[in-house]
């Protein structure tokens, strides 16, 4: 998988060299955006939808997803000319490139993720302090999914998060 910078990216879109494709969920996109971004939610990412020849550049949030949708693209089409914006989002905003911006707001979703299990995990510690110790089990079964999504870059929790109102 290849990646590009904010300012190379720039440059391909101003030359309609590339074609941009947001890969956040609509919730997020609403909030803030790259002008010209194509919004294709990572669960519907499918290279059928895409443009078969040319420069087709992924964003999301960070770059986490981005590289996900880059390879679930790259496996249905090889010879897809795909990159990953290195930093996604955010990595555009820190080079000064221009953002748009919505009414809407809302955590990103790896936010709302970490937050989520932030909360179970004090919440499991505190039941097996306070109520029974078997609470313990609530903590052990977050943290066994924190290593799988670490492991294989999957997220059970993220793509419930997703499905979530807020974040449609």
């Amino acid at each position: 998988m290849k990646s590009v910078d904010p300012s190379t990216l720039r440059q391909w879109i101003a030359e309609g060299s590339a074609t941009l494709v947001d890969v956040r969920e609509p919730a997020e996109h609403r909030t803030s955006w790259i002008a010209g971004a194509r919004l294709m939610p990572l669960a519907s990412v499918d290279a059928v939808k895409l443009p078969a020849t040319g420069r087709i550049v992924i964003h999301c949030q960070k770059g986490g997803r981005g590289a996900a949708a880059c390879e679930k693209l790259l496996q249905q089409n090889p010879a897809l000319e795909i990159y990953n914006l290195a930093g996604g989002l955010e990595g555009w905003n820190a080079a000064g490139l221009p953002v748009e911006h919505g009414t809407g707001r809302v955590l990103p979703l790896d936010r709302q993720v970490q937050l989520t299990i932030g909360i179970l995990l004090l919440a499991g510690a505190a039941l097996s302090l306070l109520v029974d110790p078997s609470f313990v089990w609530l903590s052990a079964f977050l943290g066994a999914g924190l290593t799988m999504a670490g492991l294989t870059g999957f997220c059970g929790l993220a793509r419930v998060m997703a499905r979530m109102p807020w974040n449609r």
